[in-house]
């Protein structure tokens, strides 16, 4: 298995236990597939550099994991379609 950083950002009018579900069912995501959660950081609410989805704001998630692809996968395309999440990147961690 690899490292993973993963950042995501959530919309601004979730509420705060909206937030945290949400973060659970990522985490949830990665551990259900074989993988681990190794650190996760909220970064909270930040204005965003340009309009997503008509949102000017967003609610930053950082995590760092060690997954499989198929788990990186599954969080991929969960979060294409998800209402919740407007963005979300995976990359290589470079240790």
């Amino acid at each position: 298995m690899k490292k993973y950083e993963v950042m995501y950002i959530l919309r601004s009018n979730l509420e705060q236990e909206a937030i945290k579900a949400e973060i659970a069912n990522v985490n949830n995501i990665f551990t259900s597939n074989g993988s681990k959660v190794l650190e996760c950081k909220e970064w909270g609410l930040r204005e965003l550099a340009y309009e997503i989805e008509h949102n000017k704001k967003g609610y930053y998630v950082w995590c760092l994991v060690e997954a499989t692809k198929e788990a990186v996968n599954e969080f991929n395309r969960i979060a294409g379609y998800s209402e919740t999440i407007i963005r979300s990147i995976v990359v290589v961690d470079g240790e």
